[in-house]
């Protein structure tokens, strides 16, 4: 064998590796991304459908091999519709600040551990005390992912984070305690924010409507999401769709501490 036909064999398998490296990151990622979902039924199905026209297409199975290559014509379209959400949730992971400011994260990391001092203090001391009085509580820190869309269905408020104006807020007698509190660029920048609900049914059942929306804004952005129960005074944390649960205000304010300033 010849030494440009090693190097053909070789190259040609490293593509196969990295061929097959990068179709099972893109469908684990997929996968993730409707894991506790009704979608995740679709995307086995569809996985299950294209093992099988590869198989067919393989053995030259002439009629199958058409059909199911026109199955799988239509088959985009229909993941287009189905997984609009999921699609949204993808091209959104792709898009924010993790990836696009990479580098100017590098360059702005000295003032990033105080930069969220304030609301953190802020958070922290108001969710003691909202905790104690089992006060339903909902906030929202707004990192690089726009959160515009639930920002327009509040009240603007544009004030400095304090302890004393959360609870104000979400003094259940008040007209801005149902919804979301939206921290941003740290400032309060709205409240009574009507945020989208998690349809995950791996949740608890007692997980409330509350928790149900902080889950459903972290599915879709990088925010970070505070919540107080209002039946148990519970304080839970919501990231990247995921629920965790029975903070103290000094656990809380040293998981917002990781969370904000150590990206």
């Amino acid at each position: 064998m010849t030494l440009a036909a090693i190097f053909d064999f070789v190259s040609f398998r490293i593509v196969d590796v990295l061929d097959i490296l990068i179709v099972t990151i893109l469908l684990f990622e997929l996968y993730k991304l409707t894991k506790g979902t009704a979608a995740v039924k679709i995307f086995w199905v569809l996985a299950l459908l294209f093992v099988i026209w590869e198989v067919v297409s393989y053995f030259h199975f002439t009629m199958l091999s058409a059909l199911m290559g026109e199955i799988m014509n239509v088959g985009v379209l229909a993941v287009i519709i189905l997984f609009q959400p999921e699609i949204r949730k993808f091209l959104l992971y792709i898009g924010d600040g993790r990836v696009v400011h990479f580098f100017s994260d590098r360059f702005s990391k000295q003032n990033k551990n105080s930069a969220y001092i304030d609301e953190i203090e802020a958070v922290k001391s108001a969710c003691r005390h909202m905790s104690a009085t089992m006060t339903g509580t909902l906030i929202i820190f707004a990192r690089k992912t726009p959160l515009d869309e639930f920002l327009n269905t509040g009240e603007v408020i544009d004030a400095k984070p304090s302890a004393e104006l959360l609870e104000n807020i979400f003094f259940k007698n008040s007209p801005l305690h149902d919804g979301a509190v939206i921290i941003k660029d740290h400032r309060i920048a709205a409240a009574r924010c009507i945020l989208p609900v998690s349809k995950n049914r791996d949740l608890p059942q007692e997980v409330g409507l509350r928790h149900r929306s902080a889950l459903g804004a972290t599915e879709f952005t990088d925010a970070i999401a505070v919540v107080v129960s209002e039946q148990t005074g519970n304080i839970s944390i919501c990231r990247d769709g995921q629920l965790t649960r029975d903070y103290t205000s000094s656990t809380l304010r040293q998981a917002l501490e990781e969370m904000l300033t150590k990206e």
